[in-house]
C-alpha cells in the first residue's frame, strides 16, 4: 500500500445531506493507493491536485446573473482519503490499440459501508477499497494506469474553487458514482506543426488539454513541402535547411519530451513524415531526391499546394535515405509508441513526368513504383517493430498492397471508411468537411450530419 500526502488545503464536499455535518479535518489528508504503476499514478495525482486547487474554476455561466451558487456556510463532508486500485498490471509500454484498459469507476459516497467495485474492465466481482465505505473519501477502481488517469480527470471537474471559504474547494454533486469507459479506442487531433511551427511548449499544452478531455492520441503531422523542421542527427542539413528559419526546429530533445510528457498524460504521440508526395522542403539539402521541384507558374499542376515536389520513385538512393532516417527516428520514438505514419496523400501523378526512371504519369506505370516504394517503407517500419499509419489513397486510389495490422486514415469522405473496412482494415476517420478547422464547411446541419 503506497502513501502519498494530499495536501494541506481542505477539499469541501457540498453534500445534499441534512441535517450537515463537517467531518474534522485531518492535518494531512492522504492518497492511498494499491497500484502496479505507481509513478505514473503518483505524478498525475500531484497534478490534479494542483489542478483542483489552484485552477480556481468558478462556474459563473452555469447561473444567471446575480445567482447565489456557493455554500452558504462551511459545514458538509471534508474530502480526507483518496483510495485508488488498479486492478490489473500495466502491460509494458509502449502497447497497442485495444491492449489498454481505460475504464474506471469513481464514487464519493455519503454513508458507511463496503463499497465493492462492479468490475471495472468485466474483471467479475470486483474489490473491497480501503476497508469499508467511508464519508469523507474518494473510491477510485481501473483495470490500468491509463483508467487510474482518467478518473482523476473526472474527480478535479467535480469541484469549484470557493471565495468563501479561505481558498477552499467544493463540489454539489456527492454522492458521486461514475462508472466510465471510452466508446473509441482513438481519440486523437492531428496537429500540423510543418505548414505552422509550433514551440514546442505549446505542443505541451495541447497534449495537456487532450488529457482534460480524455483523448489519448496526438498525431504530428511534422514535415510537408513547406517546411522540414524535426531534426535528424543522422542528416543534420533536413532541419538546418529544410526549416523556416533558424530555431524553428524540433530537437531530438524537443521530440523526447513530447513522447514522455504525452506518456505521463495517458496521450500518445504519434509521428507523420508525409511520402512521397508533400515532400518539397527535402530539396533543399538532397535536391537531387526530388522530382518537379518548385514548378513555376503553374505549381498547381504538379502538387496540392505550392512548392511542387515528391520524391522520386524506384531510386536507390530515395531508399537509402529513407533507410539512414527510420534508423536514425524510430529507435527514438519506439519506447513511447507503437506507430508511424508514412503519409501517402495527394500523390500527384504530372510531377514523375520529370522523374528520370518515370517519365510518365500514367497510373499503370506508377502504380507499381508506389507499391516498390511503399513497400520498402514499411519494411523500414517492420525492422524496428513498428506498425505504419497511411493515409486513405495509398488503398483506395492506388489499390497498394499494405501490411495486414496497417492503420488506415480517412479524410476525404465518410463512403472511404466504408470501403477500408470492406476491405478488411483498421480505420481512422476525420472527414475534412467536419473535423478540418481550417475549411469552413461546418454549419449546424453538417454537424447534426457528421455526429449521426
Amino acid at each position: 500500500m503506497a502513501i502519498a500526502r494530499f495536501g494541506y488545503r481542505r477539499m469541501y464536499n457540498w453534500f445534499s445531506i441534512h441535517p450537515r455535518s463537517q467531518t474534522k479535518k485531518k492535518k494531512t489528508p492522504k492518497f492511498q493507493a494499491q497500484l502496479a504503476t505507481k509513478h505514473k499514478v503518483h505524478e498525475a495525482w500531484s497534478r490534479t491536485r494542483g489542478i483542483i486547487f489552484q485552477e480556481r474554476f468558478v462556474p459563473w455561466k452555469f447561473y444567471p446573473r446575480g445567482t447565489k451558487f456557493e455554500p452558504e456556510n462551511k459545514l458538509g463532508t471534508v474530502i480526507k482519503k483518496v483510495f485508488v486500485r488498479q486492478t490489473s498490471a500495466d502491460k509494458p509500454e509502449p502497447v497497442r490499440y485495444g491492449e489498454f484498459d481505460e475504464s474506471y469507476t469513481l464514487m464519493i459516497p455519503v454513508t458507511g459501508g463496503n463499497f465493492t467495485s462492479p468490475g471495472v474492465g468485466g474483471g467479475g466481482a470486483g474489490n473491497t477499497l480501503g476497508g469499508g465505505r467511508e464519508p469523507g473519501a474518494v473510491y477510485i477502481t481501473a483495470g490500468s494506469s491509463l483508467g487510474v488517469l482518467h478518473a482523476f480527470t473526472t474527480l478535479s471537474q467535480l469541484f469549484y474553487y470557493s471565495n468563501n471559504h479561505r481558498g477552499g474547494v467544493y463540489s454539489k454533486l456527492a454522492p458521486v458514482e461514475i462508472d466510465d469507459k471510452p466508446k473509441f479506442q482513438h481519440r486523437g487531433l492531428n496537429l500540423d506543426v510543418a505548414r505552422q511551427w509550433y514551440p514546442k511548449e505549446e505542443i505541451l499544452k495541447t497534449i495537456d488539454a487532450l488529457s482534460w478531455n480524455k483523448m489519448n492520441r496526438l498525431h504530428l503531422h511534422v514535415t510537408d513541402s513547406q517546411s522540414w523542421p524535426l531534426e535528424i542527427p543522422a542528416m543534420p542539413n533536413l532541419a538546418a535547411k529544410g526549416a523556416y528559419a533558424d530555431g524553428l526546429t524540433y530537437s531530438p530533445q524537443d521530440l523526447q519530451d513530447m513522447l514522455t510528457w504525452g506518456w505521463s498524460r495517458g496521450v500518445e504521440v504519434i509521428v507523420e513524415i508525409d511520402m512521397p508526395g508533400h515532400t518539397a522542403s527535402i530539396a533543399e539539402s538532397y535536391p537531387e531526391l526530388i522530382t518537379g521541384r518548385n514548378k513555376q507558374p503553374n505549381w498547381d499542376k504538379y502538387a496540392a499546394q505550392p512548392p511542387s515536389g515528391s520524391l522520386k520513385l524506384r531510386n536507390p538512393a530515395v531508399k537509402k535515405f529513407l533507410t539512414t532516417l527510420f534508423d536514425d527516428l524510430l529507435p527514438r520514438l519506439k519506447s513511447h509508441s507503437q506507430y508511424f505514419h508514412t503519409g501517402g496523400d495527394e500523390v500527384n501523378k504530372n510531377v514523375y513526368n520529370f522523374d528520370e526512371n518515370i517519365n510518365s504519369n500514367n497510373s499503370a506505370v506508377l502504380q507499381p513504383a508506389l507499391q516498390d516504394f511503399l513497400s520498402h517503407t514499411h519494411g523500414e517500419l517492420a525492422k524496428h517493430g513498428v506498425t505504419p499509419f497511411v493515409w486513405e489513397e495509398m488503398l483506395l486510389d492506388w489499390n497498394l498492397t499494405l501490411p495486414k495490422d496497417a492503420i488506415v486514415q480517412t479524410w476525404i469522405s465518410e463512403e472511404s471508411t466504408k470501403k477500408v473496412t470492406a476491405k478488411g482494415y483498421r480505420v481512422i476517420t476525420g472527414n475534412y468537411n467536419f473535423w478540418y478547422l481550417d475549411f469552413s464547411k461546418l454549419t449546424t446541419r453538417s454537424m447534426i450530419i457528421a455526429r449521426r
